[in-house]
């Protein structure tokens, strides 16, 4: 197998690529000790079947530039082929500012195509290319070299059976008319915004059953102080500050080092220093936040008037519609989904685009009274009323 160390060889294989239809890739990297991803092997095959149609790329060992692979990148003429592509893309959009275009996510793709939700690349080999995959490499430290060749063989599978599934996705796609489906599931993917983390909105993952504005304003001033903390010294958040210990902070608000040091759940490096600084002040600033700026939580299924009859007849209708169409019914409609629709709520996803065919369209009809459902056999059907 072939491993390309220098910038030469990359910008070779790459002008390779662009003659051709499509590309697939992959990405070992590393994230336990850093915020960012550590990228620390590229894989990249071709539609070939020959053994310099498929290589590793290693960014670690010797003087290379990733530049040849964003040219690529930015070729529209050649589909960049990943599976489960966000944190691969992150890892570039992060590093270069660049985007594959166009792109295609054979995960996306295979829920699309009715294989189920966030369906496994090993599951995909094993049904598509009809191959068993060795795993004995996938918990290793991809920033160590050597190279194991157990190693190598694990990292080129990913991207040579993507071929298979790759085309084998595509056909079944056009055959079907849902490429446009794809397309739409693809836009969150090929969107910059996607991979932007502004510490102002971190607070919005932190799960709190307190919905107090004096509260949450605590939980975004500390939320944003970790986040700009962990971004500037490139280490994980969670070695800042974890989240429990945030809650606990923003509930018992102490005033100074004191009071700071009495927190069960804070981290032994967080008691004192930069951490410990940051903290109170991010304590202060959210209790003199004025109530005009406080953060709004989010609309609840508790404050949702949600209508738990309606809600359990859509889940049927739900069930019906993944069983007719195929596609998974986590990919269709959230939980989230229906019970926002039974409590009268328009502005969700279930009713845009392709769900809306599939099951928006006949979700609103039996909220608003103009059909029911039935049973015929083993089956739901819908009637008119």
């Amino acid at each position: 197998m072939k491993i390309i160390r220098t910038t030469e060889e990359l910008a070779e294989f790459c002008q390779r690529a662009k003659d051709c239809d499509y590309v697939t890739l992959d990405t070992e990297f590393l994230r336990e000790r850093t915020y960012y991803s550590k990228l620390c092997l590229l894989q990249m095959a071709l539609p070939g079947r020959g053994e310099d149609d498929a290589v590793l790329v290693d960014p670690i060992a010797g003087d290379l530039s990733l530049e040849p692979v964003y040219e690529l990148f930015r070729d529209t003429s050649v589909v960049k082929v990943f599976h489960a592509a966000r944190q691969d893309i992150e890892i570039f959009c992060v590093d270069a500012g660049v985007i594959p275009d166009p792109l295609f996510d054979t995960q996306v793709a295979a829920m699309v195509c009715g294989f189920g939700d966030q369906v496994g690349y090993e599951t995909l080999v094993r049904k598509v290319a009809r191959q068993q995959l060795d795993k004995s490499s996938r918990f290793t430290d991809w920033s160590r070299r050597p190279l194991t060749d157990a190693q190598m063989t694990y990292a080129l599978a990913d991207v040579t059976h993507l071929r298979d599934i790759y085309e084998f996705l595509a056909a079944k796609l056009q055959e079907s008319g849902r490429d446009k489906w794809l397309a739409e599931e693809l836009q969150t993917l090929t969107d910059p915004e996607t991979y932007i983390v502004r510490p102002e909105d971190a607070w919005r993952r932190i799960k709190t059953r307190n919905s107090s504005g004096k509260f949450l304003a605590i939980v975004r001033e500390l939320a944003r102080f970790r986040e700009e903390y962990a971004q500037s010294r490139n280490i994980p958040r969670n070695r800042v500050l974890k989240d429990d210990a945030l809650v606990e902070l923003a509930s018992t608000k102490p005033g100074n080092s004191k009071e700071l040091s009495r927190a069960r759940l804070l981290l032994r490096e967080a008691r004192k220093g930069d951490i410990a600084d940051g903290i109170l002040k991010a304590i202060q600033d959210g209790l003199n936040c004025p109530a005009a700026n406080m953060p709004k939580p989010g609309r609840t299924r508790d404050k949702l008037q949600v209508n738990p009859a309606l809600a359990d007849l859509l889940r049927v209708l739900l069930k019906a519609k993944t069983e007719e169409s195929g596609v998974a019914s986590k990919l269709i409609a959230s939980a989230a989904d229906l019970d926002a629709l039974s409590a009268g709520e328009r502005d969700i996803a279930a009713l845009k685009g392709w769900r809306h065919e599939v099951f928006g369209d006949d979700a609103l009809r039996l909220c608003n009274g103009e059909i029911g459902l039935a049973t015929k056999g083993k089956s739901i059907i819908t009637f008119e009323l």
